[in-house]
């Protein structure tokens, strides 16, 4: 009876199956695997560096990645141009940060967010840095983006200030070369507010890490689906093939002619 499993046809539908149900398996370990990373990382994240994490010179850090991100920086040159960047928000308020570019001995300068002070930008407000050489530590964060969270990205800011933080925004503002990082100060100065560290881009449980979630799930749908269907043309296979011995189908192909030739209508010559 399970000899119409060599034909060529279930030949094509047994190597089909055999090759799709690994391949789905494959697909969804994968997709999970993505899931659980997303969340050790953002397991990570959540808890930060430790406190007691001694800072490490700037060069060594970049370029910043996830695990780098949120590192104390440290860092030594000379103060240059201050900028304000508004419409900042910190413990529910919105204010502004002070960001003062450090030229290091290399040439090159980093954005250094100082702190942050409430209400609108007024740069008569905004402390001057420290002249002279200093030695800055700062928790390490990687460039804004105009897709950022909370950055100011349509333009048309008076001169002075910045809406995103990071080189390309800035290159047009300063004349020299700038490392693709910022740093925020973690020690109030001032009377500024110390600005938190931020976690890095793609390390919490957001809309892609539930999509991973979703797509396990379809993979391994996928394989149900197709063992089942599988499982259902060998199930009406061997009933057709049952049904064939038993006489039942040969007694309804001969039934069929007959009720069509008495449903038929009779010619004048009959």
């Amino acid at each position: 009876m399970h000899r119409f499993l060599l034909t060529p046809r279930w030949w094509g539908i047994n190597v089909f199956v055999a090759l799709a149900v690994p391949f789905c398996l494959f697909m969804g370990s994968w997709q999970l695997g993505r899931f659980e990373d997303r969340v050790a990382t953002h397991r990570e994240a959540a808890e930060g560096h430790p406190a007691g994490e001694a800072a490490a010179p700037l060069e060594s850090l970049l370029p910043v990645d996830k695990k780098t991100s949120g590192r104390l920086a440290s860092v030594s040159g000379r103060y240059a141009d201050q900028l304000l960047v508004p419409q900042r928000q910190l413990d529910g308020r919105t204010g502004f940060y002070v960001l003062t570019l450090l030229k290091t001995d290399s040439g090159k300068a980093v954005p250094v967010v100082r702190g942050w002070l409430p209400g609108a930008p007024d740069a008569g407000r905004a402390p001057a840095a420290p002249a002279g050489r200093v030695e800055v530590t700062g928790a390490l964060q990687a460039s804004e983006t105009s897709s950022s969270k909370g950055v100011h990205a349509q333009g048309g800011l008076p001169a002075g200030q910045l809406g995103v933080i990071g080189a390309a925004s800035l290159v047009n503002l300063v004349p020299y070369e700038l490392y693709d990082a910022w740093l925020t100060v973690q020690t109030p100065a001032d009377g500024m507010t110390p600005v938190p560290a931020q976690a890095p881009t793609d390390t919490g449980l957001d809309l892609k890490a539930f999509q991973n979630l979703g797509y396990t799930g379809e993979w391994f749908v996928f394989v149900a689906f197709v063992l089942f269907m599988w499982f259902r043309l060998y199930r009406r296979e061997v009933e057709t093939l049952r049904d064939a011995e038993a006489g039942l189908l040969a007694g309804a192909e001969a039934a069929e002619p007959a009720r069509v030739t008495a449903s038929a209508p009779a010619s004048p010559a009959e």
